[in-house]
């Protein structure tokens, strides 16, 4: 789980900063279109917060792997990866979403999906 935590700090904190920073311009990469309205540029920095929280959580616990509290954590991230590939797939296909960054992103969920589960799935020593 160590490598698991530790990726997943590296891959959440960059957007979670760029999307405190620049909540706009991380929309558009993401999404497509940017985020022009006062809730929207709130929602988007609170979303950032969200993952640079996670990034954290992360990185604090990667020396902890074995511990209940991690396998706690990385139940949390297999719920969190699964809901935003759902959440991409959705606006990719139902909403009509398209971006250059939607569907690497997905995949990227995807993978991290797996390897949380898998991650859980192993017996602890």
């Amino acid at each position: 789980m160590k490598n698991l935590l530790t990726m997943t700090a590296v891959i959440e904190t960059g957007p979670g900063l760029l999307m405190v920073m620049m909540p706009a311009l991380a929309a558009t990469l993401l999404f497509g279109s940017p985020l022009d309205s006062p809730a929207g540029l709130t929602a988007g920095r609170s979303a950032g917060a969200a993952l640079i929280a996670i990034g954290v959580a992360s990185w604090l616990m990667r020396n902890e792997a074995q511990s209940r509290a991690a396998r706690g954590l990385v139940g949390a991230l297999t719920i969190y990866n699964t809901a935003i590939v759902a959440i991409f797939a959705y606006a990719g296909l139902g909403l009509g979403v398209s971006s250059s960054g939607l569907w690497p992103g997905a995949l990227v969920h995807a993978a991290m999906a797996v390897w949380c589960v898998v991650s859980l799935l192993r017996r602890q020593p």
